[in-house]
Order: C-alpha cells, then structure tokens, then sequence
C-alpha cells in the first residue's frame, strides 16, 4: 500500500504545491487502520477504494481538506472510527465534508418515496459546501469503474442510478470528462450487446477514422502556423454513449453514423478563438444551423467554446471545438477547475454561480415528492435557451419556456401582475414559446391580479408552477374550494361514483386519510389550485367503491333473494329473444339502465302498460326491490342464437385511456374490424393526460362484447374497458 500512498503524494505535489503533504499522510494512516481487514468484492484491500477516490479527487484540483476527506470518506459509515475522532485530528472543515459524503451514500435507488428526499438533502449538501458533490462524483466514477464486480442486479441498479442521478450532476457542473466516463460505464452495464456492438464498429475503422483525423490534423496545423497561432489541435473519436444515444434516436447502425469524429483546437486569446473559426471555414464548408457560439454566451454551468461542423473532402461532417486553454480546463472539470480555495476565498462558493441550486430547492416546496425526479430533469438536464430583458440582461430558461416562465423567473410579483407580454417589440402570446435571443418585455398591471389557472397548463419550469399553485392556495381560499368541490363532481359522475363516494362515509374517509386530509373541504381546495391530482383521487375512490359493490353483490347472493331466483327453463320461443315465466307473446323492452345482452342473467319487472322490462341481475335498480310482486322470472331463449341470428342488442361502453393522438382512431379501427356498429360515441380529456370515450354499440352476445373489450384494452394508452351502468 506505501506504493499508492506514494503515488498520490506525487501528484498532489505536481498537482498543488502548496498542498498539507503532512496532513494527507495522516488522513491515509487513519483511513488505512480503520479500513484494517476489509476487503472489497473484488478480493482487495479496502484501503485502495479511498485512495482511488482522493487520486479523483486531486486530478480535480481540489484542496486539502477535499482530498482528506476522500481518504475518510467511508469512515463514519462502514468503520468505528466516528465523527468526533475525525474533527479533532483534522479539523471541522474535513469532517463536514466527510458526513456530507456520508449523507448522500444514504440515497438509494429503488427506494422510490426515499430517493426523492435523499435527492433533496444532495442538492441541500450541494448548496452548502459543493466540495461535498465533487468528492461524491468522485466515488461514485470509482465505484462505476468496478461494477462488473457486484451481483447482476445491483450492477444495474448502479448503473441505472448512474445514468440517471449523478452522470447529469456532472453535466450539470460542466465536468464533461467524469460525465462521459460515468455514461459510458453504465451503458455496458444497462445494455452490453449495444454497447459491444459499438466498441467493436469503433475498432473495425479505427485505422480509416485515425488516416481521416491525421489528415484534418495536417491541413489546419499548416494553415494555422502560416497566420503565426500559437495553437495545439487533438483528435479524438465521440465517446460510446453518445454515438449510443445518436445510433438510438436516428434508428441507424454505426455505420450509417458519419459524424463520430470530432476535432479541437486550443489557443491562447479569444481572439484567436474567432480567427481560427474563419480559417477551419475557408478550409471547410461550414453546415448550416450547427454553429453556436458558447464563448459570447456560455452555458449556465460556465461552459465556453465554439462549436462548428463542418464537411471534409470525403463528404463526412465533423465537429470542430475551438477555446482557448482557461476555457478547455473549465470544459473538462468544470466548477473544480476555478476552485476558489486555491485563493484562499471563502467556502461557502460562489453564490451567483450555484444560486440555480437554491432556486430548484425553492421551487421543490409545495411538490409531490414522487414528482421531484421529474421536475430535476426538466429544471436541471434540459437543453436551454437564452433571452434578453430590456435592459440587456442575460436571462437562461428550458428549452421550450413561455413568456408567464420568465416574469416567475424575475420574481412572483412580476408574474403575479402579468396582463402579456412582448417579444422582439411585438405583443405576443403568453404562451408562445422563447427562442435564443428573443427581447423580452413582461407587460404587468399595476395591482396584483394574480395568475389563471390555464397557466398551470402552459408553463415549463417547476418555479413558475409552484408559484403559481402558491397564489391560489394563499390568495382563493374559497374559490378553491368553490372549483375543486365543482371538478370532483363532475369527474365523479363521469366515472358513474357520484353516489357510491357521497353515500359511504366510510369511502369519504379512506379517501381522505390516503391523502391526509381533515375535512371535505381541505381536499375540494387542494384539488382546486392544483396541489393533488383528481386522477389520483378518482383512482382512489373507484377501487373502494368497487371494493363495497363487490361486498354487498356477494352478501346478496347468498341470501338468495326471492326475485332472483331462476327457475327451472321451460321449453319456450320467443320472437323478441327474451322468454318471461307465465306469460305467452308479452311486450318486451329492454331497461337502458343496463343494457342486457344474451348472456347475461336477467330478470323482468312488469311495468303499466308497457309490458315487462328486462333487467340485467346485477342492475342497481333490482336491488332496490320496489313492488317485488311484480318482479317475475325471465330468460333467453335457448335458440336465439341459431333462430334469429339477424337481432342485436345494444349496450354502452366506457373506454379509459392516456392521452395520446391517435387513440380514438385506434379503437374506432378497432370497432369496424369487430363489425360493431356504433350508435353513439364521445370523448373528453381528463385531467393530468388522462381521457375517457363513451360509445354504445350493437353486439349479438356477451361473448363476442367479451372479445371485443379484449381487443379494446389492447390498445397503447387503454387503461380499462367496462360496461357501463348507470348507478345515480
């Protein structure tokens, strides 16, 4: 082991000169008798893990304390060796940032509800000391780097973890060298055919793609030493995922993917950065639109370069880099390139720069926890687009951002008090999406006449929603209720629940115990300024109203009621399909409040003057046992089916569906190829993506509307199929 003490040593002292040789030394023989005797999966000594992780660590930049920490990293969790042993031999600074690292091993994913508030406390600990995520990153790339080592399904659940938490944190830090190595270790894992099939493409034109680079390398060096640029040019092959991912969306094989190659080139001014760009386009044509220039506008995690692609002579675009050296070090590693504890600033890091983490933690206040991975990937991994205030400010929104995202994004007030808004000095709508270089002018009202509600529809960004769900949960009260008392009524009849939720107490009080509810009204005023889901609550209240039907339906059975009961079938026709006990040639009319179709159990009910109506058995109103005297016994006639194939009866539908285009074409394909014909049909969406169609169709028997609702809820984005009934 004194051979990678060495080692580390070495390239702190190349690395940082002005580094605690002594107290690194010491934090490695702490680590080293603490981690006595462990071994990791793959049979070595513990110890190297920590180191690993501070050799990570150093090749960051970071400081002494950071790379103490490294070395202790796993101290607290997995040794005796506590929290107050490392404070008072190393100070409080490395023993914050070692119980930072501790915290955020706790995350685990496949936990769901857990992971979302583990999450939180990342980015908290983000905020606090960003060291804390450095080192973790750290870890996590060491860790990555011997998953092959773990049990089948824990390799993918890390590698999955990987790809999803803390390969975009790096993106996120613009440490673009560890975001690569991370993604590239877990698509091995998440998909090895994929991912082998890649590196072998990459090995079978390794020598075209080596003879293709050398001779972009030799014409812009000569070019460039001709106009006296002092430059440095490298080559190099996109990493695995990217060409993965590009592979994926494009439906291609590797090789009908041309632009794998990449050139950069890394001078000494900005200046330079533009008279290079003018040379590689008078060497190459340029491809239109795939310009952008990071250098006049950089990224929010403080990304700068030119990025042009360009067509060689053989035909095959390749992407150029220009930036000059500060920018290509803060490219690679990101926030540790410019650590400010190399001069000796203040910890607590640059609050402009890492504000936008304190914005996500505000934002995420009033949102559903299982919500929040959702929302980071929106707020955090998104492409972005940059406008402009009035005055000339520099403002980055999600790609895709409106108008009403922006004035949130100045602050409440401003959104609160938005009446429109302008766009290049023209008025525009609120809901047109920005583009890259738009001027933008909030238009507000003097008073605060607060946010519509469509706008919770409109809006991109997880800030602006949440500030908006703020104003109508502080500011309407009582409209809330008014809308959210409104919107679960009508989804409740829609849903055919209307009574079984207001006639039970006991479903009004399973539903609001699920959502941690007091009262009617506190759920009526969630609902209505959209701080829970009607989906959510109609789900709910469905599964415990099905629940009771099926109860009461099976106590009814038993008991074996009088008017129900099916007597022995006499042999008897019947024009109309339909035989009813003691009665020769009566009037017969089907009940629309459930629609019998042969195969189901019937019964009659003999009505004043207009013959028997006949019910099917499980319909509510033969529960409800009025005048049972004129309740008689009722049957198909054995031979409909082969006597009178021509009749169809008539029954209605509800289809429940995701929205999706297309879904309503699919099941009237669907019904047309059933040869059902359909007397009537509507759609309407729900909320949250959800949507219902409601048809009534002439079918023969039960067992072809069976087939039928079999090949209804085949269909993509079909949640359920069900007869309808009408219970109200």
């Amino acid at each position: 082991m004194q051979n990678k003490l060495d080692f580390l040593i070495e390239r702190v002292q190349k690395q940082n000169p002005q580094a605690n040789i002594r107290k690194i030394r010491a934090a490695y023989e702490c680590a080293a008798a603490a981690h006595e005797g462990q071994k990791r999966r793959n049979g070595e000594p513990y110890i190297i893990h920590p180191v690993a992780v501070a050799e990570i660590v150093v090749e960051m930049g970071l400081d002494t304390d950071s790379i103490c920490a490294a070395l202790l990293h796993d101290c607290i969790e997995d040794t005796q060796f506590g929290y107050k042993e490392i404070e008072n031999k190393f100070g409080t600074a490395v023993v914050e940032l070692v119980d930072g690292v501790t915290r955020l091993g706790m995350l685990r994913y496949s936990k769901v509800q857990e992971q979302f508030e583990d999450l939180r406390k990342m980015f908290l600990a983000m905020a606090k000391d960003i060291r804390v995520i450095l080192i973790k990153l750290a870890d996590r790339l060491h860790n990555a780097r011997t998953f092959q080592f773990l049990p089948e399904r824990k390799q993918r659940d890390k590698a999955l973890e990987t790809m999803e938490i803390y390969a975009p944190i790096a993106h996120r830090l613009g440490m673009s060298r560890i975001k690569w190595e991370l993604e590239d270790l877990s698509l091995r894992i998440l998909d090895p055919i994929g991912y082998s099939e890649i590196v072998e493409g990459l090995k079978a034109q390794s020598e075209q793609h080596e003879e293709f680079l050398q001779r972009i390398r030799t014409r812009i060096g000569g070019k460039l030493h001709e106009a006296h640029i002092e430059h440095t040019i490298s080559t190099r092959v996109k990493h695995i995922y990217s060409i993965y991912r590009k592979m994926y969306a494009q439906h291609k094989t590797i090789n009908e993917i041309y632009d794998i190659c990449a050139v950069r080139v890394i001078v000494d001014t900005v200046a330079d950065c533009y008279n290079v760009l003018g040379y590689v386009h008078d060497l190459y044509k340029p491809i239109p639109g795939r310009f952008k220039d990071y250098i006049s506008t950089p990224k929010p995690n403080g990304y700068q370069s030119l990025h042009t692609t360009v067509i060689g002579r053989e035909g095959i675009p390749f992407e150029i880099q220009i930036r000059t050296t500060e920018m290509h070090k803060m490219a690679e590693y990101g926030v540790a390139a410019h650590w400010k504890y190399k001069q000796g600033l203040d910890k607590r890091g640059n609050e402009e720069a890492f504000a936008w983490i304190r914005q996500l933690l505000e934002a995420q206040q009033d949102t559903e926890a299982e919500d929040f991975i959702k929302n980071i990937k929106v707020d955090l991994f998104a492409d972005e687009v940059f406008v402009f205030t009035p005055k000339g400010d520099v403002i980055n929104m999600p790609a895709g951002a409106t108008p009403i995202d922006l004035a949130y994004a100045i602050h409440s007030a401003v959104g609160n008090r938005m009446t429109g808004a302008k766009v290049n000095g023209r008025i525009t709508p609120i809901d047109s999406q920005l583009k890259n270089g738009d001027i933008v002018e909030i238009l507000t009202a003097k008073e605060a006449r607060g946010p519509s509600r469509d706008w919770l529809k409109i809006v991109k960004t997880t800030e602006a929603r949440s500030k908006i769900k703020q104003w109508f949960k502080k500011e309407c009260r009582e409209e809330n209720i008014i809308n959210g008392h409104e919107d679960l009524d009508r989804e409740l009849r829609a849903n055919l629940i209307y009574n079984g939720f207001y006639d039970n107490e006991e479903v009004q009080r399973n539903t609001l115990n699920k959502f941690s509810f007091s009262t009617l009204d506190e759920l009526y005023a969630a609902i209505g300024y959209g701080g829970i889901t009607l989906t959510k609550v109609i789900n709910k209240v469905k599964d415990d109203v099905g629940k009771l039907r099926r109860q009461r339906e099976l106590a009814e059975r038993a008991e074996q009621p009088r008017t129900v009961e099916q007597p022995h079938k006499r042999v008897t026709k019947s024009a109309t399909g339909i035989v009813v006990e003691g009665i020769e040639n009566c009037l017969v009319k089907f009940a629309r409040c459930c629609t019998p179709i042969p195969g189901d159990e019937v019964v009659g009910f003999v009505t004043r003057g207009y013959g028997v109506s006949i019910h099917r058995r499980d319909c509510v109103n033969v529960h409800i046992q009025e005048d049972p005297d004129r309740w008689v016994h009722a049957w198909w006639d054995e031979d409909l089916a082969s006597a009178n194939r021509s009749n169809r009866f008539s029954t209605g539908l509800q289809i429940s569906t995701r929205s999706r285009i297309g879904v309503l074409s699919e099941v009237t394909t669907v019904l047309a190829a059933c040869k059902i014909n359909v007397h009537d049909m509507s759609a309407r969406d729900l909320n949250d993506g959800y949507g219902v169609i409601n048809a009534m169709v002439d079918v023969l028997s039960v067992h072809q509307l069976d087939n039928l609702i079999s090949r209804l809820r085949s269909i993509k984005g079909v949640v359920d199929v069900t007869r309808t009934v009408d219970t109200n």
